[in-house]
């Protein structure tokens, strides 16, 4: 072969190596050397636990409705669109309740010195109605249960209700704190409720949370106006004076407490897009709640969820890889007292939900990570035997399938047949700070954060590249 020909045959293969590893940059889709490069990425970068420093120490708590609610939709939405993506501000009304004064003492039991009260230290729960200014005062007695609610209506009507039930943290110390917490989370959310169908005058439960520091945790009730009687959470070791107090006789409480249900609020959930290519209109969801209770700065709950969501689209920019489907960023608003921003996405999206090909929600804090939970059908686990793989050198690589996750944000979307995704994390003391002044960012570990940005970003891409559909859960075999 002349030299010239050579030389020009030499300069082609070159050139069409060049341009072939351009395009295998853009999208390289799920082969090996790909997901260990989304993971390796992720895991080398401290932008996620830089966003959630913005998010907490510039502006804080976030509930629904809040000004500390809008500075986070406009913080995230200018970052995402700093980063390239197709961002939209999805409208959401949201509830806009704010706590008052909230103070609370044992005025009158068995035994009582002369003169002396016992203080008892609270927080007011989320639709809580108020007492009067000056606060009311009327008997104390407490409760272990529905059914033993329903058995006291008599002395009920016209009492403060204590309704006792302890969390477990022996469950949450071997993998069950979600188990502990919902059962928890039904009488904090119920109690008031049924309390006040009775002619309770206030409801107070137990905080749900393994750690005994005398801190109040929030949280939502399902009351609603025409039953708003006042509610609050007490510490654990408030209800276990109480209780205490309750076997030497009868007791007094003076409760104040001055929340105000004001009219609903403007707010957004912030969506940025990452767009596909071939299927760029199929999408796969990969998001956190942005709102937070107002006692702290939400950094487990769920600042931490909302940064390595971002995080994604961060390491997928870095590396230049674009996916098959688009994978879309969503900040929820309102998860923790309405639910509103999931409501509104499933509203505008119902009636074309096999274009939602996925939908991954990161909400239980940011402890490392052991694997992913996924509701699909069980024909469809060995579909991620390669992602699990890619997985196992971080210790990320458990698979839990279960036919129903119910996460907060996405439930409804799972219900409408779209597989449902989490990552698997450790969360035995993620209660200890869950809904209390204590949520804050020196509790979130930055190496774990970056583990769930790379679990995060390994799942989401693997999704948006993987062949076929994924067998939703439950499955008919």
């Amino acid at each position: 072969m002349p030299s010239v020909i050579l030389r020009h045959t030499l300069v082609s293969v070159l050139l069409g190596s060049v341009v072939s590893t351009s395009a295998l940059a853009a999208a390289p889709g799920n082969d090996t050397a790909a997901l260990a490069q989304v993971r390796d990425t992720a895991l080398q970068s401290d932008w996620a636990y830089a966003r959630l420093t913005d998010l907490t120490d510039l502006i804080g708590p976030r509930l629904s409705g809040s000004a500390g609610a809008a500075a986070a939709v406009e913080q995230v939405a200018a970052t995402m669109r700093g980063l390239g993506a197709k961002v939209t501000l999805q409208p959401v009304k949201v509830p806009h309740w704010v706590r008052g004064v909230e103070t609370a003492a044992i005025v009158d039991y068995a035994g009582r010195p002369h003169g002396v009260s016992q203080r008892v230290v609270l927080t007011a729960l989320g639709g809580s109605g108020a007492t009067p200014a000056a606060g009311l005062t009327a008997p104390l007695i407490i409760v272990r249960s529905f059914e033993e609610l329903t058995a006291r209506a008599a002395e009920v009507k016209g009492a403060i209700v204590l309704i006792d039930t302890a969390f477990d943290q022996e469950m949450a110390e071997r993998g069950l704190a979600g188990a502990t917490y919902g059962q928890g989370s039904r009488f904090r959310f119920n109690g008031p409720r049924a309390a006040a169908e009775l002619g309770a005058a206030a409801a107070l439960v137990r905080s749900i949370g393994g750690a005994d520091f005398r801190i109040p945790h929030a949280g939502a009730t399902g009351l609603e106006d025409g039953q708003r009687i006042p509610a609050a959470a007490v510490t654990v070791e408030d209800a276990l004076l109480i209780g205490r107090l309750a076997a030497r006789g009868p007791m007094k409480m003076h409760l104040t407490l001055t929340p105000q249900n004001l009219p609903e609020a403007d707010s957004y959930n912030v969506i940025a897009d990452w767009p596909g290519t071939d299927k760029a209109d199929e999408v796969v969801i990969v998001s956190g709640h942005l709102d937070s209770w107002d006692l702290a700065t939400g950094a487990h709950d769920d600042g931490a969820g909302v940064v390595a969501a971002m995080g994604v689209i961060e390491t997928l920019k870095k590396l230049d890889y674009r996916p098959r489907r688009t994978i879309r960023v969503i900040a929820w608003m309102n998860e923790e007292n309405g639910g509103r921003g999931g409501q509104a996405y499933f509203e505008a999206n119902k009636q074309a939900l096999g274009k939602q090909y996925a939908a991954i929600e990161m909400d239980m804090g940011a402890g490392r990570p052991f694997g992913i939970l996924a509701s699909v059908g069980s024909k469809s686990e060995k579909l991620f035997a390669p992602l699990r793989a890619a997985l196992q050198p971080i210790g990320a690589h458990a698979f839990t399938r279960r036919d129903v996750l119910g996460s907060g944000d996405l439930h409804r979307l799972e219900k409408g047949g779209v597989p449902s995704f989490e990552p698997l994390v450790d969360s035995h003391n993620y209660f200890h700070y869950h809904h209390t002044p204590a949520d804050t960012l020196d509790k979130v570990d930055p190496a774990n954060l970056q583990r769930n940005v790379a679990l995060m970003s390994s799942l989401a891409w693997y999704l948006a590249n993987l062949d076929g559909e994924i067998g939703r859960a439950p499955e008919q075999e």
